[in-house]
């Protein structure tokens, strides 16, 4: 979701002047904000509270799957998170999101028109969510140890890179890999179709190093492999560490995916929420938070803003969406989600 995932153990309680623990959930001027680990420039939280005397308290998660059974509970009373797309839509299906008043969203025309498309696909209408970031899914190699064409997710099942090959630890990012290297929808619920991506993962664990999540991007960085599943923001990090490695979208698709700021049924600050949410949208908060995460930004005048011409016009960062076969994830249900981690436990234990 996807992510650069420094989780900061503690809940960091953030205001203009620093921390402070003495806002109050009945506080009128008060925003509670849960959010991935290191997705926001600090500094534009402080300038929010600066302009607007609104204090934010400012907690992170590592994964969907941590964030979502405190939303469910209720236990803090967040005003604003950051799912996934997949993740949004189960929010939705369990009526756990309020919808967005866009008349106070006035910047959303900023948003580029392909985002709020492709966020139709896990949120019919765009009454839930607004848009922060997104990237693909594909594959960081090393060119001084590939020397062939690097064009289709094929080469993760090449012998002569046993032992070399770095797949993300996600059931739902390596079922995509195999689906899709099949032809399969990486939102496929055949049980045909799911029990060869299971075979053909498991044909492939032989040449696997390691499944793992960022260490992806340290061990490329390192040269401690050649190949690796990773996202497209953190490829764009590598790439500034490692001159020797290069990202390529498989010529027979992959994921998009998007993060996007969504209000809980619970929230007691949805007014304040939308205010930071339409804050976040002004051109130069959205190029400060792209400069800082790496992340790309779906905020068409914000990109005008990179200096950094190859970065700009980077492939990478903002890839022409109608050039690749590209899917959201959609949420399966809780039957299939929970049929695809026991086969994909199935591939770990192989």
């Amino acid at each position: 979701m996807k992510k650069i995932l420094y989780l900061l153990l503690l809940s960091l309680v953030l205001s203009a002047s620093g921390c402070s623990g003495a806002a109050s959930e009945d506080d009128e001027n008060t925003l509670y904000i849960y959010n991935w680990g290191e997705y926001i420039d600090p500094d534009v939280l402080t300038m929010f509270t600066e302009e607007t005397g609104i204090d934010i308290v400012y907690d992170e998660y590592e994964t969907n799957e941590i964030m979502y059974p405190k939303i469910e509970a209720g236990a803090v009373n967040y005003d604003l998170v950051c799912p996934s797309d997949y993740m949004i839509s189960k929010m939705i299906e369990n009526d756990l999101l309020e919808e967005i008043n866009f008349d106070n969203i006035t910047d959303k025309d900023n948003i580029g028109k392909e985002y709020w498309e492709k966020s139709e696909e896990f949120d019919p209408g765009n009454k839930y969510s607004v848009p922060y970031v997104w990237g693909t899914v594909g594959i960081l190699y090393n060119k001084t140890m590939v020397h062939e064409p690097v064009d289709s997710w094929g080469i993760l099942w090449d012998e002569k890179y046993k032992d070399e090959i770095l797949m993300q630890d996600s059931v739902r990012d390596a079922f995509m890999v195999a689906e899709r290297y099949l032809g399969y929808s990486m939102n496929t619920t055949d049980e045909d179709e799911l029990q060869a991506s299971k075979k053909l993962l498991q044909a492939q664990k032989a040449n696997v190093q390691a499944y793992v999540v960022d260490q992806v991007r340290d061990k490329m960085i390192g040269n401690e492999a050649a190949l690796g599943v990773i996202y497209s923001g953190e490829a764009i990090y590598t790439q500034r560490e490692n001159p020797d490695l290069e990202y390529v979208i498989p010529k027979e698709g992959t994921n998009v995916w998007i993060d996007s700021w969504v209000i809980p049924k619970n929230a007691k600050h949805k007014e304040n929420a939308e205010k930071f949410i339409n804050f976040l949208l002004k051109p130069r908060i959205a190029y400060m938070n792209f400069d800082y995460i790496t992340y790309s930004t779906p905020n068409i005048p914000a990109r005008a803003l990179i200096e950094d011409e190859d970065i700009r016009k980077s492939p990478i960062a903002f890839p022409n969406l109608s050039d690749y076969d590209l899917e959201a994830y959609s949420y399966l249900g809780e039957d299939a989600d929970r049929h695809l981690n026991d086969l994909w436990r199935e591939v770990k234990s192989y």
